[in-house]
């Protein structure tokens, strides 16, 4: 396992932006997505993943990813970053082309085996993520809900967290679908890369 965690730690290319559905990458290899309300941290949380400063550009403005970007992991499937949930400075035009770009990518046929669903750890799941939540059901996705940014919690508050995660999701259940994560300590780490071989 350990040489398994090296593996899948070394080679990682950011493959392309897809704003057309007609721009998909050809090669459908499995894919796992990662989802979340904005500024939730997803582009630290791949860099931490993959132990890379620069890999997914980080941004202090929410709402920054607006396109399906994918990273091809050791040739063998992709992690796709959808543009964050719940951005409310664009114009309405701009929400509904992002909206219909996901409604279009998930009816696309394309090889999606899981979710990671990422929530701010130091906030009660707000609508956006229930809103979230449903959609990913809507679309048969089975969920992973990575609670980041827990460094900045004390163990009380991470006792909180998880209660309040599991009042909003029932279906929660730490140890199998519920990972804390920190993109500066590294904290959970080791979890995710287990359940992405386990989805594999």
């Amino acid at each position: 396992m350990r040489l398994l965690f090296f593996i899948m730690l070394k080679q990682i290319t950011y493959l392309k932006s897809v704003y057309k559905l007609k721009d998909l990458p050809e090669n459908k290899l499995p894919e796992i997505i990662l989802c979340g309300r904005s500024n939730v941290g997803k582009s630290s949380f791949i860099n931490s993943l993959f132990n890379r400063k620069s890999l997914a550009k980080t941004s202090s403005t929410p709402g920054k990813t607006r396109a399906l970007n994918y990273y091809l992991i050791e040739d063998k499937f992709y992690l796709v970053d959808l543009p964050g949930f719940g951005y409310a400075k664009v114009s309405k035009e701009e929400r509904d082309y992002w909206n219909k770009l996901l409604q279009d990518y998930f009816s696309s046929g394309r090889n999606i085996i899981s979710a990671f669903h990422i929530i701010d750890s130091r906030h009660k799941p707000t609508p956006l993520d229930l809103q979230l939540n449903a959609f990913l059901k809507k679309n048969n996705l089975s969920s992973i809900f990575l609670l980041n940014k827990v460094d900045k919690l004390n163990r009380s508050e991470i006792i909180q967290s998880r209660k309040l995660l599991v009042e909003a999701f029932p279906e929660a259940s730490t140890g199998d679908n519920v990972i804390f994560y920190s993109s500066v300590d590294h904290t959970g780490r080791k979890e995710v890369i287990k359940k992405l071989l386990s989805l594999l």
